[in-house]
């Protein structure tokens, strides 16, 4: 059952930007402060050569004018370049501020969301939207900031030289409205679909990736070539989507800031004719106005990449955890018991796959979960370990139901285990460490040795890759993730087929070893290799998504009914 992930929505998105801002005032307002006096310092020199050119046509001495034009660019160009220094220092710590916040929501992700949402999207999420972002970031937002200002005080310098040659140039720009309206509307929804395309063709790239070998042993690779074209495509179409937005926006931008010196000009001339204006008030409206052509060019240059980097923050923002909501009541210590009622369970347009559980797990038992393949078998362990949530009924640990509990929470009473794990690049002290960061070298030791781990020659070898050190198979791998359940020391684990990687030797040692390390622990094993049932101290039996028998080994023998054809089965005629 496959979700996808949020996307947060415009309100959201804005309070997580002023959230952000309210990280680093000082830096902000700097920005801002030192955007705006660059600004400022740039109306300078086209009004004084507009004073110029008056006082060259009544006889004055233009000297002063001339030497105060010249300091007002050095002005301009000194502030700019400290406000492009401020603002990229900005952008910088606001863009590491996003990556620690994204990394701390997928590490606070619960477990249940983990195991359902598209790996792709989350990766895509985590790279290329934090990217983009920081791009934004970094050069767009600074950008368009400086370029606004300057828009807005040369817009103002115009009407304070001439009010009605202001208002004749400002209404030339009507046209860039229009566009610009006409393209925010349609841009946000177009960028999201290109983000969510990405996102599928990543997921589909890392599949295919993942499952080459099967891929080829199967035959499959026609059939994977022609899903991977309907994925490029709808890529394909999203970003023609985006690019036609910018073909209609840029053209229309261009021609209108074309328009307001050509309407100034000539607008001016009539005026000049009959003395209603001055031949520099004309020339300083028109080169304020051949000035707001850079401003405007530089908007829309980087209006795309704000329209784009908006849709990332929302892809980013929109991974929330549930630490928002009100946290559910810790299980009572006291009360460690594990109880199933009318527990109904299906997948996405399935029929029930679990239907009518009613299980009591007590604490310190050993419980083994057997039955045929599809009998539900890991389904069950994984609403016991809280990845899922009941259709129907409900599970829950010490009287709270397993689902509510926060990851934190869901850690210290359950941890499921699983034939997947993951090896992070670092050393073997580093992976354990995961399970328990206080663990001096000692410990960890222990923890090996009870899984079997004697390969491993020291706590500071390097494990995850084959450029940086040693690259793992798959039953090394199993025996890390066991030693981290030993570490983790939580009160309930929930075994799905976790020494399958193994062979059968080293799989009975750890077996064995971690039933001495976790005595007094409930354990919950999902086994198909029996002994594992026979040495536990009950057997639950599932057959078509229902609970069919429970017992001990030797009950359920002596019963002769489906648990004792499946050990025969298995274990030849010999009970």
């Amino acid at each position: 059952m496959i979700r996808d992930l949020p996307v947060a929505d415009r309100k959201h998105v804005r309070q997580a930007a002023l959230r952000l801002i309210r990280r680093d005032v000082p830096g902000f307002t700097a920005t801002l402060l030192l955007n705006g006096l660059a600004a400022a310092a740039a109306l300078i020199s086209p009004w004084l050569l507009g004073r110029i050119i008056d006082t060259i046509s009544a006889g004055g001495i233009i000297d002063l004018l001339a030497a105060i034009a010249v300091g007002g660019a050095l002005l301009q160009l000194i502030l700019s370049r400290y406000a492009e220094k401020i603002g990229t220092r900005f952008s910088e710590r606001t863009q590491e501020h996003i990556r620690q916040e994204l990394l701390d929501r997928v590490l606070a992700l619960p477990a249940a969301t983990v195991e359902h949402i598209r790996t792709g999207d989350l990766t895509a999420r985590g790279t290329t939207d934090v990217g983009v972002v920081g791009r934004t970031l970094r050069d767009a937002a600074p950008a368009v900031l400086i370029s606004a200002l300057q828009a807005l005080f040369l817009v103002a310098a115009v009407f304070l030289v001439d009010p009605l040659l202001g208002a004749c140039g400002l209404l030339a720009l009507a046209g860039i409205a229009a566009a610009s309206r006409w393209y925010l509307r349609r841009a946000r929804a177009a960028y999201l679909e290109e983000g969510a395309a990405r996102s599928e063709l990543a997921e589909h790239l890392a599949a295919n990736a993942a499952g080459a070998r099967t891929i080829e042993a199967l035959g499959l690779q026609d059939r994977r070539t022609r899903a991977a074209e309907r994925v490029i495509e709808r890529s394909r179409v999203a970003q023609l989507r985006t690019l036609f937005l910018r073909g209609v926006l840029w053209p229309s931008v261009e021609v209108s800031a074309l328009l307001p010196p050509v309407l100034v000009l000539l607008l001016g001339g009539v005026l000049l004719d009959s003395g209603q204006v001055t031949l520099g008030a004309v020339v300083s409206c028109v080169l304020y106005f051949r000035q707001l052509q850079q401003p405007i060019e530089t908007i829309l240059i980087w209006m795309e990449q704000l329209q784009s980097g908006g849709a990332s923050f929302a892809r980013i923002e929109g991974l929330q955890t549930p630490a928002t909501q009100t946290p559910v009541a810790a299980p009572d210590p006291r009360d460690d018991l594990i109880v199933a009622t009318g527990v109904h369970f299906a997948y996405e347009s399935t029929d029930d796959v679990v239907t009518g559980v009613d299980l009591t797990v007590r604490p310190g038992e050993r419980l083994a979960i057997v039955g045929p393949s599809g009998a539900g078998k890991s389904t069950l362990g994984k609403l016991l370990a809280g990845i899922d949530r009941p259709r129907l009924g409900t599970v829950t640990v010490g009287s709270v139901p397993v689902a509510d509990l926060s990851p934190a929470q869901l850690r210290e009473h359950v941890v499921l285990v699983t034939q997947e794990q993951h090896l992070f690049l670092g050393t073997v002290r580093d992976n354990l460490h995961l399970a328990d960061p206080t663990a001096d070298d000692n410990h960890l030791e222990k923890a090996l040795a009870a899984v079997g781990a004697d390969w491993v020659a020291s706590l500071d070898d390097e494990l995850g890759s084959r450029s940086s050190g040693t690259e793992l198979g798959p039953d090394r791998v199993q025996q890390l993730a066991l030693a981290r359940v030993i570490l983790a020391d939580p009160h309930t684990v929930v075994l799905d087929e976790a020494t399958a990687m193994l062979d059968p030797r080293t799989a009975r040692r750890a077996e064995r070893s971690l039933a001495a390390v976790l005595e007094g622990r409930t354990v919950i094993a999902i086994a198909h290799r029996l002994h594992t049932a026979r040495d536990a101290d009950r057997v639950v039996v599932m057959e078509g998504g229902r609970v069919v028998e429970v017992g001990t080994h030797d009950q359920l023998i002596a019963a002769g009914g489906v648990y004792e054809a499946l050990w025969s089965s298995w274990h030849g005629s010999r009970p």
